[in-house]
């Protein structure tokens, strides 16, 4: 946060209203988080994800929600080509590899779908 203009420390708490303000969150959310009170939601993750330039899957396992083997990278097969090229995983693929429960994965499934962008 402090890397990208955040002054998170200081007595005003400016920084944790601006973070608030760009990323579409409650304020109270943003200070519960970083006094380590709670844990935030997918989409909250998301929007702090997106206004911090830090990619979702990291976001999720430096919070420690999940580890770098629930969300493990493909191997690139040729390091040269298009990142955006690549096989993705379908949203019943990513929840098989990282053991929702069958009686979740529908739910799973549904609220990843949002997070897609249409034609992938």
């Amino acid at each position: 946060m402090r890397d990208r203009g955040y002054v998170i420390d200081g007595p005003r708490g400016g920084g944790k209203s601006r973070l608030a303000d760009d990323s579409g969150v409650h304020r109270a959310a943003v200070t519960r988080l970083l006094q380590r009170q709670s844990m935030p939601d997918l989409e909250t993750m998301r929007r702090l994800a997106v206004v911090l330039g830090v990619p979702l899957r990291d976001m999720l396992i430096r919070s420690g929600r999940l580890s770098e083997d629930d969300l493990p990278l493909e191997p690139d097969p040729d390091p040269g080509a298009d990142p955006g090229a690549g096989r993705r995983l379908s949203p019943e693929e990513a929840a098989r590899r990282m053991g929702v429960p069958e009686e979740l994965r529908c739910l799973f499934v549904k609220v990843a779908r949002q997070f897609l962008t249409e034609g992938r």
